[in-house]
């Protein structure tokens, strides 16, 4: 027979475990968002010399960052733009679907590691946003390509530090 105490302490240990695995563990990664680099006119164009050369800068600035993943839209523009840091840390480019950004934040949200995410003008800070970060002021569709976002986890949610690359 347990006694009062006894009793009283295993009711408390129960409620903490069923605490515990009710909540989630936390963010542990930082995520790197940019949008693809200077891209050629026309239908589903490849990167400039200039975007080519945009893309091994971001493969130099992030060279330490330990990243687990990349991800891009199936766009030529993005896929080259990952590519040349894919190459330098061994890593496949995963696609994601830029039409649904909602089921890509909670996939991002629930991968533990550091990920870096190529998209486009109009995506990148609305991905930012649904991250729980600050995606700051519209991206310039014309001629801004060296907007960096690094959403660090900070507990449950991202802390936004908007950094640039490439001048």
């Amino acid at each position: 027979m347990l006694t009062r105490r006894q009793t009283f302490a295993a009711i408390a240990a129960s409620l903490m475990l069923a605490a515990c695995a009710s909540t989630p563990p936390p963010i542990t990664n930082t995520i790197y968002l940019v949008r693809h680099a200077e891209k050629q006119s026309g239908d589903d164009p490849s990167l400039t010399l200039i975007g080519r050369t945009r893309a091994d800068i971001l493969a130099q600035e992030l060279s330490n960052a330990h990243l687990t993943a990349i991800y891009s839209t199936a766009y030529k523009r993005t896929r080259q733009t990952a590519a040349p840091m894919a190459r330098a840390q061994n890593l496949d480019v995963f696609e994601y679907d830029p039409s649904n950004l909602e089921r890509f934040a909670a996939q991002l949200r629930a991968t533990p590691g550091n990920i870096l995410v190529v998209g486009h003008s109009n995506t990148t800070p609305e991905l930012v946003k649904l991250l729980g970060g600050k995606p700051g002021t519209p991206i310039d569709e014309a001629s801004e390509y060296d907007r960096l976002y690094v959403l660090t986890a900070d507990g449950r949610k991202f802390r936004t530090e908007l950094r640039r690359y490439g001048n």
